[in-house]
């Protein structure tokens, strides 16, 4: 028997002084043990206290541009637009375009102002309300006129397009107002692409103007003009004519103008015989040059003095290329929207002309969708014209 065998099985208490000396150095034994374990949890202790890095991470300085002086920045931000840019400044690669704001209190003295023409547009939600800058209120009614900052109602009311240089077609269908359910189809139907065309001795243009704006159309005020043959053949009341004083037609010029608003421009209806007399229309271009209107020459006559008058009192003009609905028959009307794309292909740009007939509107929406997919953009008339304040 081992002798830890022997002191296991040992009463407790019998021969404890034979153990004596060597329980003494089992004693020594511990104590020596236990002073290790304090030194090494002494050491560790000391590890563990330490500043090292995965401990507590070393602070990591990112510099950060600091920006001083924010009351400055609000002051360039507010500045009034007397600045000239500095000689000294560098130059670059290409050319830049500087959008400006008009200062509030509506100074304009000595100050030249640039303004950025896609802020000039109307915002298509709110398109069938008047800009009453753009409103003159005379005896006739609400006449468009130019604001008092320089806009025209040809930039504000003008639909938004591409800007793209592609082949570009614009069609305008006039007529409406004289049709209850002719309007109301021609509006529902029509892709808003397409420019409506009021005709001045229509009925409920407001509320017709207002739901075209709302459905995003381009519109316009078809007038009345002295055709050949008048007046067997009549444009209906109001109409201008050779042999009236100027004074007349003009005051039927703003009866034309004032029966609504939120157009960009005229259009000639009829008028074959007026618009080659250039004694009678050189008043009325004058009159549209003043209010920033647009005119549209339906180019069924070759004689029209239209386009020089318009360069002269600075018009911004077009003249169409063909009326697309002379034969009421949906195949022919095809055949004349497919010339006028080969004529957009050719030149960049085409107009077509046409009424408000139901056949008319039919074969407009279906050559629409197809000639859009064709890679043929469909441009307000705005979009089209010669603009002589735009070089």
């Amino acid at each position: 028997m081992s002798p830890v065998q022997k002191d296991i099985d040992r009463p407790l208490g019998q021969d404890v002084s034979s153990r004596g000396k060597r329980g003494f150095s089992v004693s020594s034994g511990s104590v020596v043990f236990a002073l290790a374990v304090v030194a090494i949890v002494g050491a560790s202790s000391a590890i563990a206290f330490r500043e090292r890095p995965f401990r507590k991470p070393a602070a990591v300085v990112v510099s950060t541009p600091e920006v001083t002086q924010p009351a400055k920045v609000e002051t360039v931000a507010r500045a009034p637009l007397t600045q000239t840019p500095s000689p000294q400044a560098p130059s670059n690669s290409g050319p830049s375009i500087i959008h400006v704001t008009p200062p509030e209190d509506g100074a304009s003295n000595n100050v030249v102002v640039i303004r950025d023409p896609s802020a000039m547009g109307q915002n298509l939600r709110v398109a069938h309300l008047p800009d009453k800058a753009l409103v003159e209120q005379s005896d006739s009614g609400p006449l468009p006129v130019r604001a008092a900052d320089g806009r025209r109602p040809i930039d504000v009311y003008a639909r938004p397009w591409s800007g793209a240089r592609g082949a570009r077609v614009a069609i305008v269908i006039g007529g409406l107002g004289l049709s209850q359910t002719g309007t109301q189809e021609a509006i529902g139907k029509l892709p808003s692409e397409v420019t409506l065309a009021f005709a001045s001795a229509g009925n409920s243009i407001s509320r017709w103007m207002q739901e075209s704006r709302r459905e995003g159309h381009e519109i316009i005020m078809q007038v009345p003009l002295e055709p050949f043959d008048f007046p067997n053949v009549n444009p209906g009341r109001n109409t201008l004519t050779v042999a009236a004083s100027q004074a007349e037609n003009l005051q039927n010029l703003r009866w034309a103008l004032s029966r609504t608003t939120n157009y960009t421009g005229v259009m000639n209806y009829m008028g074959a015989r007026f618009v080659a007399d250039q004694a009678a229309m050189e008043p009325v271009m004058a009159e549209l040059g003043k209010r920033g209107l647009l005119y549209l020459d339906d180019g069924s006559s070759a004689r029209s003095v239209a386009p020089e008058l318009a360069l002269k009192d600075r018009v911004p003009f077009a003249v169409a290329d063909s009326t697309i609905d002379t034969v009421r028959d949906r195949a022919e009307i095809l055949k004349k929207l497919d010339q006028l794309e080969s004529i957009a292909r050719a030149k960049g740009i085409a107009i077509g002309t046409g009424s408000a007939f139901g056949v008319t509107v039919d074969a407009v929406t279906e050559w629409v969708g197809e000639a859009k997919r064709r890679g043929i953009e469909i441009v307000p008339i705005s979009a089209v014209v010669t603009d002589p304040e735009k070089g």
